[in-house]
Parts: structure tokens; sequence; C-alpha cells
């Protein structure tokens, strides 16, 4: 029963490895795994006495620190939901996210967060500022209340069906849905991490990835803690590329796991200010978005470890597949690998399974997956069919088993009945020497119905045009699925985990496009 919760699984590790490092946060101290487990009991004790209790829903917002660890941690002690909240979020935002969580109370850091009490004020939530000055003090909670009777938390007993975590879904193709996530969900996903990627108490990785991120979250964070292993926090709270490769290097990393946007970032400062040294990396994962081929080459030749391209999302508590370790079998360019820890099928519209090589929609079922959406019976009625949760991605899987992602469903451009999957315009444009980023994506067009359009972000010191960009297309894609606009720009809209907003890009672009038609006034 101790290893079918998440926090079973942490205590049990802290018996087993008291004295291993478990969290560095970079140039200050170490936490060993049983200082942790002290701390997260102790701040459990503080919030039970703050008046948190099981069911309760805490929303936490803070940069990527040691506080927002062990609270989280404490949270879930306690039996109730952490709610971890991008700090960046707009006061409308936050009203929107903390009262559809049903939020009774808001985590912040020492120097506060302006939009986050803001919001928190208006809806009567309560702010609660969580502080941990050095590795021998215990976190401090302001307003502080009486000391609760430690034992009241120790004669809490944490079931595998606790909601311990409620996300949102980044909310690209539609509004943010909710999404509950158990005990039993973040102890399964940790598990079949740590199995696919043989993560031990010997493995250590740099925290890139915001932590309120599935992504960083589960795969970066309590994956490793709950091998027994380490991660480090960087010093600012969030990811620096000037101080990445010394991170790792003095941690003694032995992996890290980012999305491509974060790959790009490190291979760019590669060529152009490269380290004296490299820590030899049992691998590198990407994950969040699809890694054009191209990048990945570019990635292993860089740094000398296979790179392992993975595929998640929030409903899954994360991972779903991945290409596997070298010693385990291939990893295919362009493919997101094999199923991990539960089933996968390729369904058509009528549920039916598909053989291999045939496309349908990628659907999944086991322990990892959540039982549905809060309070959305429309979304979990479309999710959940045929006995299976339905991603919405279209894929197929090859004579190997390997994955195959073809497009979001709703993303597809239907070209006068072709259907194109923009990832694979994506993966072509990326794949030009000048080209640092792009994005493809459909605009209504009179003759097909939907017409191609992509914007690209050139390298640094590139002169790209338009013209040379789809001339390479040309030779690259089929005819129909050349872009018809190249739109040159500079930046391009991101979540907060560095996923392009393709919703967002085309609107930007058919807003512009639009003005462009308007009769032209005057001289």
């Amino acid at each position: 029963m101790e290893t079918s919760t998440l926090t079973g699984l942490l205590k049990h590790v802290a018996g087993n490895f008291p004295s291993r490092r478990a969290i560095s946060v970079s140039g200050k101290f170490d936490l060993t795994h049983s200082r942790l487990h002290h701390l997260v009991e102790r701040a459990a004790s503080s919030l039970f006495a703050a008046g948190v209790r099981p069911g309760d829903v805490v929303a936490l917002t803070f940069p990527n620190t040691v506080e927002l660890v062990i609270m989280f941690l404490a949270v879930i002690r306690v039996r109730a939901t952490a709610a971890p909240l991008n700090a960046a979020y707009t006061a409308e935002e936050f009203e929107f996210y903390l009262s559809d969580s049903e939020s009774k109370m808001l985590l912040i850091p020492k120097e506060g967060n302006e939009a986050a009490q803001a919001a928190a004020a208006k809806l009567s939530i309560p702010a609660v500022t969580a502080t941990l000055s050095g590795a021998e003090s215990d976190i401090a909670l302001f307003p502080a209340h009486p000391e609760s009777d430690s034992d009241a938390v120790s004669e809490l007993v944490n079931d595998p069906s606790d909601v311990s975590l409620f996300l949102h879904t980044s909310g690209t193709t539609s509004r943010p849905k909710g999404v509950p996530l158990t005990q039993f969900n973040l102890a399964s996903s940790v598990n079949n991490i740590k199995s696919v990627y043989k993560l031990t108490e010997s493995d250590s990785t740099v925290i890139v990835l915001p932590l309120f991120h599935v992504h960083g979250l589960i795969a970066g964070m309590l994956s490793s803690i709950g091998a027994g292993g380490s991660v480090t926090l960087p010093a600012a709270g969030r990811f620096s590329a000037s101080t990445f490769w010394s991170d790792m290097k003095t941690s003694k990393a032995t992996w890290y796991t980012a999305v491509p946007t974060i790959h790009q970032i490190i291979l760019d400062r590669h060529l152009s200010k490269p380290e004296p040294f490299y820590p030899k990396l049992r691998f590198i994962r990407s994950c969040s978005a699809a890694l054009a081929p191209s990048i990945l080459a570019r990635l292993e030749e860089a740094f000398e470890a296979p790179v392992l391209e993975a595929y998640a999302m929030t409903e899954a508590t994360h991972l779903m597949a991945s290409n596997p370790l070298p010693e385990d079998g291939p990893h295919v360019p362009g493919s997101v690998g094999r199923p991990v820890g539960q089933e996968m099928a390729i369904l058509d519209e009528n549920g039916v399974a598909q053989e291999s090589g045939a496309h349908g929609e990628v659907c999944i079922r086991g322990p990892n997956v959540t039982k549905g959406y809060k309070n959305n019976p429309e979304a979990n009625k479309s999710a959940f069919q045929f006995g299976w949760f339905h991603t919405g991605d279209l894929g197929y899987l090859d004579a190997h088993g390997y994955l195959h992602l073809v497009g979001r469903i709703k993303q597809l451009i239907n070209r006068g009945g072709e259907k194109i999957s923009p990832i694979e315009v994506d993966a072509v444009l990326i794949s030009h020497p000048e080209v640092a980023q792009a994005v493809a994506f459909g605009v209504p067009d009179d003759k097909y119905g939907e017409e191609i359009n992509c914007a690209i972000i050139p390298s640094e010191g590139s002169s790209i045009n338009e013209e040379e960009v789809l001339r390479f297309c040309k030779k690259n894609l089929a005819a129909f699925k050349v872009p018809k606009k190249v739109f040159i720009t500079d930046s391009l809209p991101k979540t907060a985990t560095g996923k392009i907003q393709r919703r967002i890009v085309a609107e930007h672009f058919l807003a512009q496009i639009s003005i462009a038609k308007l009769p032209k006034f005057g001289a």
C-alpha cells in the first residue's frame, strides 16, 4: 500500500536513502532525503494548524524554489489538493484559476505576488507566505498560527484515491479544463518514468522547466526524488542558459528533460559559447512538443548523449510513451516511442482499433490516467468513450509498436479535402539551417476551404526571406503541403512551458492580413 501513494513512496525513499542529497538550491544549500521528509512533515503540521483539512484545495504560486517543493508535498501530506499556478499570471487569470479550483488558501513566496494577492483578496482567500532561510531551519509560514500537535498529522493516512494535484490543460485549443490527479495517479506515473529511464539514487538532474506544469513537476522533480536521486534548482528560480551547464557539472547531473524551445536555446549557446567540457549524460529527454529530427541530431552530436523523445499530457499525469534507452531498443527520430505503463490503441471514430500503420486517434487507459475533468460533463463525455481516454491526437503505431504523431484532430489543415498535419510542415521549416523557430497554421481560403500559412523566426544574423523559405519547402514537401504565405517575425506566442500557441499565431497573422486588405484612404 505504501508505494501506491506518492507520499508513501517518498517516505519509503527517505528511509532507504536518508543521507543522500535530494535537493540542491544552486550555490546555497543541499537537503538530504531525510531532511526533506522532516521539513515536509513540519510544514504539513503548520498547514493543519492554519486550518487546512483533507479535501481542501491550496493554490501555490512560486518560482522554482525549495519552498514550492516542500509546500507542495506538505499540502498533499495533509490529504489536501495542491494547485500550482504560474507566477506570471495577470490578476484576472489568477482570479479564474483560484475560483475554478475552489482554492481555500494561497501560498506565496516572502517577496509576495501582487497580482495573485489582489485576486485572492477579491475572492476572500487568505494568502500565506512560506520561507525557508536555510537547510537547518524549519519552513516558516506567515501569518503564523499556534504550533499544532504534530500527532494530528501523523495520524492522517494518505489514501491512493486522495485528489492531490489539480492542474489545468494548457488551453492552446480551447478554454483550460481542470484536471484532478490522485495520489495513485502520481505514484503510477513516477514509477513509469523511473522504470523506462532506469532512474536510481545515482541519478541527478537540473530542473529547467516550471514546476507549476506537469512536465517539470512529475518528470523532472518527483520522479528524481522518488528514485532516491537528486535535483538542482537554479539560483534564480528559473531556467538560465548561462548557469545551466555549471549547475549540471556541479551536481554531477546524469540527464535532463526539456521542451524543444529550451533544447534550441541550449544548442544555440553551445554554438556561440561552448563549455570547456560537458558532463557525461546517460540521456537527454524531450517532451511537450514535437522535436524536429534535425534538432535531435544536432543535440546528440553536440552533447554525445542519446536524445529520447517522449509523449505526455496532463490528463495522463504526464508520461504516455517514450523512446527507450539505447540498451532497451532503438530510439526512432520522428517517433515519440513506445507506450509506458499503460495500454494504448489507435481508434477510428467508431472506437475500432486500427492495424499498425493505419491512422486514427491515440487513446489510452491505465492507472496514471485521470478519472475525468472537474465540473465538465461535456468534456468528459467526448474524452471518455469506448472505455478509453481520447487524447485528441492523431497518429499511428508502426510495426515495432512505436507511436508516430500526425497532429491534433482540431488542428489538421483541410486543404480541398487533403488533410495536412501542421507538425509535418513545422519539421521541414525548422530543418532549414537559417530558421530558428517555425509554426504552420491553416487560414480560410475561398478556393480550397483552408490554405497553409506559416511564421518563422530566422536564426541570429540570418537575412532569410519568404522566397527562400518557399523554395526550400517546395524541395522538401509535396506541392499541396507548401505554405502559400510566409510571415517572418522576431517572436511567437508561447505557453509558459515554451509550447508555441498555434491558434494564437493564426489569429494574429489573420488579423494582419485583414488589415492589409482594408481600403486605404487619403494620400
